[in-house]
């Protein structure tokens, strides 16, 4: 529960103030608690957002297996990228700070930190590329032709969300949808044999 309230804090002060200027103390103060119960669950700022990171990163795959369910239940492949990219979108929705802080400010937070989201990019293009290996056959639709595919389609998801989140455009997180379907159907198109 304590960690949790600070995983909360930490991510609203992240997003507020950015990696540099947050504190261990705006971080305690933020969710109602001392320094002292902040440096019980965390060594310092750094451990702080490496271990959020995790937890997110976490969340996120879970929940997003829980919004998509079976592909049996899609009409098309395309009709199945599109919830994929629905229910990754409206995680980060509903969750703003901690989007801003594991896809903005984690950059600034040392290379451990831009380790973690190497890391977490490379596990989701892994599970792209696994899915649509698995999926796209039972709807006759094209399969990457390399790995590489699948990342490229991943960074390009990771940089649109991000310049989102820095800008606050388009005013919705989840209007970046139809942009990344084009770059991963594109992507798709190339891979097709002709």
């Amino acid at each position: 529960m304590q960690r949790r309230r600070l995983f909360a804090a930490a991510g609203s002060v992240f997003a507020r103030v950015g990696y540099a200027d947050a504190s261990a103390e705006m971080i305690s103060r933020e969710a109602g608690m001392s320094k002292a119960t902040f440096y019980e669950h965390f060594a310092n700022k750094e451990e702080c957002i490496l271990a959020l990171f995790d937890s997110a990163a976490e969340y996120a795959i879970r929940e997003m297996g829980r919004a998509l369910g079976s592909p049996d239940e899609a009409e098309s492949y395309e009709a199945w990228v599109t919830r994929s990219l629905a229910a990754f979108l409206g995680i980060l929705a509903a969750h703003p700070d901690q989007a801003q802080t594991l896809l903005v400010e984690v950059i600034g937070a040392g290379p451990r930190a831009v380790a973690r989201r190497d890391a977490v990019m490379d596990l989701f293009a892994h599970l792209l590329h696994r899915d649509n290996a698995e999926v796209a056959p039972r709807f006759g639709g094209p399969t990457f032709a390399a790995r590489d595919d699948a990342f490229a389609c991943i960074g390009a998801l990771f940089e649109l969300v991000s310049r989102q989140l820095r800008t606050g455009q388009p005013a919705d997180i989840r209007d970046v949808a139809p942009t990344l379907e084009r770059v991963l159907h594109g992507v798709l198109r190339e891979a097709a044999p002709r």
